[in-house]
């Protein structure tokens, strides 16, 4: 093994190898060809907890020796489908593609809504500081707030979609943002807004931290980018579409009509929703295949009963028999285990073998002496934990109910002719006490067993009716506990990958709300370009086409990017790819920034700052969606996690920050110099992708030795 590692290549495309393994969560075979196809680099940690998207990766080839199933392929067979779809038609990646595009566009049109709301005043602004007798400032605290409530709500919406499902957590915000719309229409005073608004970015906040991980469960790898680039489109769009129009509505009918035709919009948008919104949570958790585990249960069994009734240690009948249940790879030395431990990374224990494996350790003295402090059970009874990594994976087994007892359980000649019978040693009472969740069963397996029934019962079904994909309530689909899973997004900003998406997102989503509260102060400024309130809304189509063109940019030209280098490194596909696109990133957004500021500095025509609006639009679409499919690429298993971490951190960490001060800083030192510094921050915080880029692969594997998500 020692040489093969020095055979490795260092490099691959710039992207610095492990020094020991190239199995790393992230790195997938995503072309298929004969030279390369029995590689599977699909290693990812075990995780102990429930998420809005579990695992759908399948062992290793070097952590199976068994014969790997083939894998299944587009139509046209050069690309490997990620995640493997089942043979369920309940399966959400078998899903007609017309059925999936059109869920993806009816959650794509409420977050066109959604995200519209953080700017929906910002033609707006000067008639609000009027109608309250507040300064224009002010006013932007209420976006500032407004995004502060985004923020929080994905922390609680985020854990919830988790236990219950996204769908009763897309119905029930899509309500309430409805109720909010009409409290800020109906608000008296200032502070009655700033509640309302507080309370509108709770509801809000699915539409920022569900959407993409929707988007993962029902499209493969290859089709991913493109629909989260239209996901991206819709979200900015909003930003730029709903400015516009609520501009014409303020200048018709006043600024509280904006919130009452948002009020009616969104109605019926929650009717898409209902519609052609179901629910997409499967669950891909790889597990132990169950076949391959029960034999050796029954084969324990055995082995302590004879023990129990000869007054010898199983491990020495094993000895005189000559047979041993222990993997060729158990009697390797210490250090050679301690290394393959290190490089390879577990999976998901089947839940189920677990506690029977656990029962069998542990279980009280009986009549027969099972087990007993003088004959404790040894380790050649146990299974080998590489071994049993080691062995094929297939559907997780469903949660069954306990059994029974039967008097004829098991027959005594199938599990040794030494064994008394049934009514003395019932193996199947045993076992009904085994899966019971009352005794032997940790959180983490009753969280795994609620999700792994959930789709069990779903693929031993035929396929559901439409009408049944109408259910609102599919129960809970995990029993793990709320504060923990609200607090796993913040353990993820400890994980490279995580923190450098949340920065670049952070910025390109952020420069906009930074925008949005200026435009106001800019276009409407008598010594500037006079605008009204409409012609300041109008000003938002140069930023749509910009985030249009972006989008069709980040979508398009990354999948050609990725899948050249993807060819250029054999078939294998590593996240660091998508950063090549932080180059265009950094160079359209920081010119963007500093033309519009220089340009309304220097009093140039209106269409000058337009046009470079239009600019800084394109680079922040180009900038949400690189981070995000960068992001959910490293680490598909924490994507429902992950996204909370990236809003969390635009909304909180840049648009509440900014929203305190942008407004009296523009006053004060100006447009350039504002915009000046703007962009030389843009730049100095995108350079951090070149390092990100060598080492990502590096980090991606560190993070899987440290198991910090794993410990929550």
């Amino acid at each position: 093994m020692t040489s093969q590692w020095e055979n490795r290549s260092k490099w691959t495309l710039g992207v610095l190898s492990h020094p020991e393994t190239d199995e790393v969560p992230g790195t997938i075979l995503l072309l298929a060809s004969d030279r390369n196809e029995p590689l599977g680099l699909r290693n990812q940690p075990a995780r102990t907890s429930a998420s809005s998207l579990p695992s759908p990766y399948l062992p290793s080839r070097s952590s199976s020796r068994s014969v790997a199933p083939v894998a299944k392929k587009t139509p046209d067979g050069l690309i490997v489908l990620h995640p493997q779809p089942e043979d369920s038609a309940n399966d959400p990646l078998n899903w007609p593609s017309w059925r999936r595009d059109a869920a993806l566009l009816s959650l794509g049109f409420y977050c066109l809504m959604g995200g519209g709301m953080t700017p929906v005043l910002a033609a707006g602004f000067n008639d609000v500081a009027k109608d309250y007798g507040v300064s224009t400032q002010q006013v932007a605290y209420t976006t500032g707030l407004y995004m502060l409530g985004l923020g929080f709500g994905s922390v609680i919406m985020a854990p919830t979609a988790i236990l219950w499902g996204k769908r009763p957590v897309y119905l029930l915000g899509a309500t309430l943002f409805i109720l909010s719309a009409v409290w800020c229409a109906l608000s008296t005073n200032y502070p009655s807004l700033v509640v309302a608004r507080i309370f509108m970015g709770i509801a809000v906040s699915p539409v920022e931290c569900l959407p993409s991980a929707t988007i993962a469960e029902i499209f493969f790898l290859h089709e991913r980018a493109y629909r989260i680039g239209i996901y991206t489109l819709l979200l900015l769009g909003g930003k730029n579409l709903v400015p516009l129009a609520s501009a014409a509505i303020i200048g018709a009918l006043g600024w509280r009509w904006v919130f009452w035709v948002v009020a009616i919009v969104v109605g019926g948008s929650l009717i898409f929703l209902f519609f052609f919104v179901p629910e997409t949570f499967w669950d891909r958790t790889p597990r132990r295949k169950p076949k391959a585990r029960r034999p050796g249960f029954v084969r324990s069994v055995s082995e302590l009963a004879h023990a129990g009734f000869r007054g010898r240690h199983p491990e020495r009948r094993t000895e005189e028999t000559g047979s041993s249940l222990q993997s060729p790879e158990s009697v390797q030395s210490p250090n050679t285990e301690r290394r393959r431990r290190d490089v390879h990374v577990g999976f998901a224990e089947d839940p189920l073998d677990e506690k029977t494996e656990k029962l069998i350790e542990t279980a009280p003295e009986t009549g027969l002496g099972l087990v007993s402090d003088a004959h404790p059970p040894s380790d050649a009874v146990r299974f080998s934990s590489m071994d049993s990594a080691r062995s094929p994976v297939d559907h997780p087994s469903p949660v069954a109910p306990s059994t029974p007892r039967r008097s004829s359980g098991i027959d005594p000649a199938s599990i040794g002719a030494d064994v008394p019978s049934p009514d003395t040693v019932d193996v199947e009472a045993l076992r009904a006490l085994s899966l019971s969740p009352m005794r032997h069963e940790s959180e983490e397996h009753v969280a795994m067993n609620a999700s792994a029934l959930y789709t069990h019962n779903l693929r031993e079904q035929p396929q559901v009716s439409y009408l049944q994909t109408l259910r609102v309530w599919n129960g809970r689909l995990s029993h793990d506990k709320w504060y923990r899973a609200a607090i796993r997004p913040f353990i993820l900003f400890a994980y490279p990958a995580v923190l450098w998406s949340a920065l670049v997102y952070s910025l390109s989503i952020g420069w906009l709300i930074v925008l949005s509260e200026s435009v106001a102060v800019i276009y409407e400024n008598h010594e500037t370009y006079n605008f009204s309130a409409l012609g300041t809304g109008l000003v938002y189509i140069s930023p749509f086409v910009g985030g249009v063109l972006g989008t069709a940019v980040a979508g398009r030209v990354s999948d050609i990017i990725v899948r050249y280098m993807t060819r250029r490194n054999g078939g294998i596909y590593e996240p660091e790819f998508r950063l090549v696109m932080a180059i265009p990133v950094a160079l359209s957004t920081a010119a963007g920034l500093m033309g519009f500021g220089w340009s309304v500095e220097e009093r140039d025509a209106w269409i000058v700052p337009t046009i470079f609006f239009g600019i800084i639009s394109f680079g922040c679409s180009l900038g949400s969606t690189t981070s995000i499919t960068f992001c959910v690429d490293s680490y598909r298993q924490y994507a429902g996690e992950a996204l909370v971490t990236l809003n969390f951190s635009k909304n909180v960490f840049h648009g509440l920050v900014f929203s305190l001060f942008i407004v009296d800083w523009l006053k004060s030192d100006g447009t350039r110099t504002v915009f000046l510094a703007i962009g030389g921050i843009q730049i100095a915080c995108l350079l951090t992708s070149i390092p990100m880029y060598i080492f990502g692969k590096r980090a991606r594997m560190w993070t899987v030795k440290r198991k910090l998500m794993e410990k929550f």
